[in-house]
This record gives C-alpha cells, structure tokens and sequence, in this order.
C-alpha cells in the first residue's frame, strides 16, 4: 500500500492507495479542490464543511446523470442487438427464398429446354 499527500480545501491530508493508482487519486483530489474553487468563487465563503459539502454533491449528482445515461445507453445497446439479430434473421429468409426462387426458375428453364429439344426432334440441340 502506497501513500500519497493530497491537499482538498487548502489542507493536506495522507492518503493510502494501492501501488500504481497514485496519479489517479491526485487526479481526484485535484478534481474536488477545482469543485470547491469554483462553489467558493460561486457563493464566497460560506465555510469550508458547507464547501466540501457542496463540492461532494456536485460530483454525486453527476454521477447520478451519468448512471442514468448509461443504463438508457445500454438498454439502447440491447435494442439495437435485438434489431441486428431480427435484421440477420431476415436476410438469411431473404437469401434462402432468393435461393429457391432461382433454383425454381433453373428447373422450369430446363424442363423448357428438354421439351423443345422434343419438339424440334432432330434439329440442334438448345442449352
């Protein structure tokens, strides 16, 4: 466990995190302090609990947002899967009935070939 000296408010506190994640909790902290620079620029000082206050709520309220993008984003995620597989589904029938249909026409054009060559008896062969 690795610890690291963050400073939120104007004040330094040590903090403990795993090896390698140091860089993103001053990332953090740097995020929150800009959060109270900016409610303190906002509202003046109204005290440094009530800033920290504030500053925590901002971030859960985004969070909150974003949770609920994301779950819109992956409810889209399945509705777009369901209509790619429906879509798929629907060009493979697609391609079997094309499939059929010209098989269908090959033998009507054979059958047709066999009976003119019949009927013309002794002539040249068609097809």
């Amino acid at each position: 466990m690795n610890h690291i000296n963050v400073t939120i408010n104007g004040r330094q506190y040590r903090m403990a995190c795993e090896e390698g994640q140091e860089i993103r909790l001053l990332k953090l902290a740097e995020s929150l302090e800009q959060r109270i620079v900016t409610l303190r620029g906002k509202f003046g000082e109204i005290g440094d609990a009530r800033l920290t206050v504030m500053a925590a709520l901002t971030v859960c309220d985004e969070l909150l947002d974003t949770n609920a993008r994301l779950r819109a984003m992956e409810d889209e995620l399945i509705s777009l899967r369901d209509v790619r597989t429906a879509a798929a589904d629907r060009a493979k029938a697609t391609q079997a009935a094309v499939a059929s249909a010209l098989n269908a026409a090959a033998e009507r054009i054979e059958r047709t070939t066999q009976v003119l060559n019949r009927t013309i008896g002794g002539g040249v062969a068609i097809g």
